[in-house]
């Protein structure tokens, strides 16, 4: 059962709105705390490990760690302001008592440690708190063994283990698999719980002054690096927020950022479109470079892309659509045998994406290493001959068909996107070779088969009916991720199509400030929300042509569709208004963070 707390969300069946979640993180993983005070989502060691807490895939053998007042309560939360601090205020009848969550960091956050820490202060009045540890390792398949080290209840499950250290927060007491407390917070008091975690590596105890120490230097080391920011134009609350969400998502220890912190939150309540969002997609790599640069985050932008080029020369010169955090590979999709959010199974962690065709990919690839270069970056040799071999290779195999950015599961198709990308790749390659950091003698065939590229797709991807550029060729659908030919400068013989297109998609696809994907099948059963991120890359495009008024208007609107401390799903219902799929999703503030920029750019100009 749920704690009482009372908030914005009603819990339905154990399960509390995917709005209601709000994300803690170190670097190396992330939990996500819900409203009312529970942890519904941890896994450890890394952010693609199994999970010890999975209450939000399982609300019965998920795992948790709940925290809050044992009477009804109002919530209210913020974030510390400019950190990754979670700050929940819960106001009862008897008092008012805070909890601050973190999870801390070692030094430069690789240690080996994993710290989550939970800090209970009372503000007024006298507020009886409990709270429970209830962890479920090897996503909730691994029942713990409890044992205590001294005073320290620890929970045992494979080669993870859990410390439970508490201070002033009741006696703890075991119970199965679970250890729990009880206390009351008096206004002045202040109690602490912090879970320390191992994972083949000897447990730490450590000392209370050592956890609130660490629990505070977090704090001022989220502030110092979201004061080296350089945006500083509208929305700014918005893109720190959206950059702060992007800091927890890096894997610290290669530089590869993950496009969501969570596996299998389905893009429709009950339905089958769960997928694990835990993996790097070469996709978002040119939006992950320019939202870098753009904010000034070099040290980051240069581990990424270096990761980039790591990653992709391990199948060069072709690509997978997504490598693991480590830069492998394999991620091979698997069925868990969990209940599902609200019943919507299969639960997957894996993604057999990773094993499809998708041709934009390449597009993605030579965009950043333009980005790269552009801002001052230099190419070594290899590296530039790795880059125009990826060239050469679009130049051979354009005229396949793929299975789109979307990365659909029904028979492959000439998606109009895909041709496009492939046109950025060789434009992008022929610009580098320009710029001295690509070898020249393949330039001719470049521009030859980018020539080829935009007549394919001026003959076969338009449609006079629609008055649009299309979804695949010959067909008469639309797809949102056109709007992305005009972010990127895909260069028709006639740029009133690339207008048309953008209102086509507005018309057909859109529903007030939102848009969905894509109209037509994709092998799946159901429907998904609208795709958050499509919204913002329209705000993008407003700007780019100059639309200026437009572009800010519609990003006002998408702004206010965050939740109450500034996250985002990957999608939305827009009849309901209620955050679908995978939280906080990486693509959505990064088109957040560009949008902005492009909106406060287009007003200099």
């Amino acid at each position: 059962m749920r704690p009482p707390a009372s908030g914005r969300g009603a819990a339905r069946d154990g399960y509390v709105p995917i709005a209601d979640y709000a994300a803690i993180g170190d670097g190396r993983t992330v939990a996500l705390v819900a409203r009312d005070g529970s942890v519904d989502w941890l896994c450890l060691p890394d952010l693609d490990s199994p999970s010890v807490f999975a209450a939000l895939l399982d609300a019965d053998r998920g795992g948790r760690f709940e925290l809050c007042p044992d009477v009804a309560a109002d919530v209210q939360r913020r974030y510390v302001p400019d950190t990754n601090v979670l700050e929940t205020t819960f106001t009862s009848a008897l008092g008012i008592a805070r909890v601050t969550d973190a999870m801390t960091l070692s030094g430069s956050g690789l240690g080996p440690t994993r710290e989550l820490v939970r800090r209970i202060e009372g503000v007024a009045g006298c507020v009886p708190m409990r709270w429970r540890v209830a962890p479920a390792f090897g996503y909730g398949h691994i029942r713990p063994r409890i044992e205590y080290r001294g005073p320290v209840p620890v929970a045992v499950g494979g080669a993870g283990a859990l410390a439970v250290c508490s201070w002033d927060a009741g006696r703890p007491e075991v119970d199965g698999s679970a250890i729990s407390g009880r206390f009351e917070m008096r206004g002045g008091d202040s109690a602490c719980i912090a879970l320390c975690a191992a994972y083949q590596e000897p447990l730490v105890f450590p000392r209370r002054d050592d956890v609130e120490r660490r629990l505070d230097a977090a704090a001022a080391y989220w502030r110092e690096w979201a004061a080296q920011r350089t945006y500083d134009g509208p929305w700014r609350d918005a893109v720190i927020r959206s950059a702060l969400t992007l800091k927890l998502l890096f894997h610290a220890p290669s530089g590869a950022i993950a496009a969501a912190a969570t596996a299998s939150l389905p893009e429709e309540i009950g339905g089958e479109r769960n997928w694990d969002y835990r993996l790097c997609w070469i996709r978002d790599s040119a939006f992950t470079l320019e939202a870098l640069m753009r904010l000034g985050c070099p040290s980051e932008a240069e581990a990424f892309f270096w990761w980039l080029l790591h990653a992709s020369q391990l199948s060069r010169p072709k690509l997978r659509v997504l490598y693991r955090l480590d830069g492998g590979e394999r991620a091979p999709e698997r069925v868990l045998a969990l209940n599902g959010y609200r019943g919507s199974r299969p639960v997957r962690v894996g993604n057999d994406a990773a094993g499809q065709t998708q041709l934009d990919i390449y597009g993605c690839l030579l965009q950043t290493a333009a980005i790269y270069t552009e801002a001052g970056g230099r190419l070594d040799r290899e590296a530039g001959r790795r880059l125009a071999g990826v060239a050469d290779l679009v130049a051979r195999i354009w005229r396949e068909p793929d299975s789109g950015i979307w990365e659909v599961r029904s028979a492959p198709r000439h998606f109009t996107h895909s041709k496009m990308m492939c046109w950025v790749a060789l434009d992008r390659a022929i610009r580098l070779a320009a710029a001295g950091h690509l070898e020249s003698k393949h330039v001719a065939l470049w521009r030859g088969e980018a020539d080829a590229i935009a007549h394919f797709v001026e003959a076969h991807c338009w449609s006079a009916r629609l008055g649009s550029y299309t979804r695949d060729a010959g067909g008469e659908g639309l797809d949102a991720s056109l709007l992305l030919g005009i972010l990127l400068g895909y260069r028709g013989p006639d740029p009133r199509r690339m207008d048309a297109t953008l209102e086509a998609v507005r018309r057909e696809l859109g529903h007030g400030a939102l848009l969905y994907r894509y109209s037509g099948d994709d092998g799946l059963g159901g429907t998904e929300g609208a795709f958050l991120c499509c919204s913002f890359w329209l705000v993008d495009a407003l700007a780019t042509m100059g639309r200026h008024d437009e572009a800010t208007e519609l990003m006002a609107e998408l702004i206010d569709r965050a939740n109450d401390v500034g996250l985002y799903a990957e999608e939305i219902d827009p009849h309901s208004g209620e955050l679908l799929g995978n939280v906080p999703q990486g693509l959505v503030h990064l088109a957040l963070i560009n949008a902005a920029v492009s909106i406060t750019a287009s007003g200099d100009r």
